[in-house]
């Protein structure tokens, strides 16, 4: 069998496999982290009965979810009704595509990059795909005709339309200082110091945008229940609610790779693992994104609801402003060194 037909076809195809089971898992296993840790913030023990210490809870929700009856309301938009959910899920799953999660290691003789695609606008596809998946939730308010889903769907679309400005402005400041839209040679930039140092604000410019994009508390607006019942998802029940219910936590483990590879060095650490093996990058990269998903739990549990004015006048008078000024800053400061 000629070898370079194996390497070219069935590595992306089996490395693309493991991606897809490995984000279903950290979905499922998210929900267990996030009650497991806002128990002990509540001074609770969180589920501790599937399985020993509740491990196999997110299962048991699994087939919780897949025996429930499959309900269609009568006065739905069927197709676009069915389609919402898959929409949503598949743009979060696609997005990891572009993320390195380790260097390059030797497969059978072959070097294979730990990645799917290195794409050298990956910041571009990135922005991209984090518009698409506002789609699955705007049609799936808006094909539910329920008033509740349609002002949660609305109040989705505005709110990811206003946050993605200051996070393509983040973005900016970091191609600025690193001169690359490829998030391969934005992690080798990032062999001596991680960009949270050299762009402090821009870190805290993208955490706060990416958690409002991910619909996260304290910016879970557009799914509100003491306003809304259950907002865009009201409509939705069984493997239709999973679905989303599963792409929020998916996108949770997601946008915490995203955040490690841009901003925390990816799999590197700065002189610590140069000589162990390539392997040892993972278990970094895998650390660092459990930083920032134990962060995005913490300010759930410590901050309350904002209010939706409130809240997008902080993104359009504080967000917006505070990135153009990094951006101007960053720009000088990459002109005069």
């Amino acid at each position: 069998m000629d070898m370079d037909w194996v390497a070219e076809f069935w590595i992306p195809v089996i490395k693309a496999v493991v991606m897809v089971v490995v984000l279903l898992l950290g979905g499922a296993y998210a929900t267990l982290w996030e009650r497991k840790i806002c128990a002990r913030f509540a001074v609770r023990y969180g589920p501790n009965r599937a399985g020993p210490f509740g491990l196999l809870q997110p299962m048991a929700d699994a087939v919780k979810a897949i025996f429930k009856e499959e309900f269609i309301p009568n006065h739905v938009d069927k197709v676009i009704y069915l389609m919402g959910p898959g929409i949503s899920y598949a743009a979060i799953i696609i997005t990891f595509a572009v993320i390195p999660f380790g260097p390059e290691v030797n497969l059978f003789g072959n070097p294979v990059g730990l990645w799917i695609g290195d794409v050298n606008v990956g910041l571009l596809y990135l922005l991209a795909i984090a518009g698409l998946g506002s789609y699955g939730v705007v049609l799936g308010g808006w094909s539910s005709n329920n008033k509740y889903s349609l002002l949660g769907a609305l109040r989705a679309a505005a709110q990811m339309i206003s946050y993605e400005l200051p996070m393509g402005l983040a973005l900016v400041s970091v191609v600025l200082v690193v001169g690359s839209l490829s998030l391969r040679q934005i992690v080798d930039f990032q062999g001596n110091w991680p960009l949270i140092v050299l762009q402090p604000v821009g870190f805290l410019l993208f955490l706060i945008a990416i958690i409002a994009e991910s619909n996260r508390s304290p910016f879970d607006l557009p799914e509100a229940e003491n306003e809304l019942v259950s907002g865009f998802m009201t409509e939705y029940g069984g493997i239709k609610f999973a679905l989303y219910f599963m792409g929020e936590y998916t996108a949770m483990v997601v946008n915490s790779a995203i955040v490690a590879t841009i901003f925390l060095g990816g799999w590197k650490w700065p002189a610590l693992i140069s000589d162990l093996h390539p392997l040892a990058g993972v278990v970094v990269f895998v650390a660092k994104v459990l930083f920032v998903l134990f962060l995005m739990v913490w300010i759930r549990a410590s901050v309350p609801r904002v209010r939706y004015d409130k809240f997008m006048r902080f993104c359009w008078k504080f967000m917006v402003p505070l990135a153009l000024v990094n951006l101007a800053v960053t720009a000088v400061v990459v002109a005069l060194v």
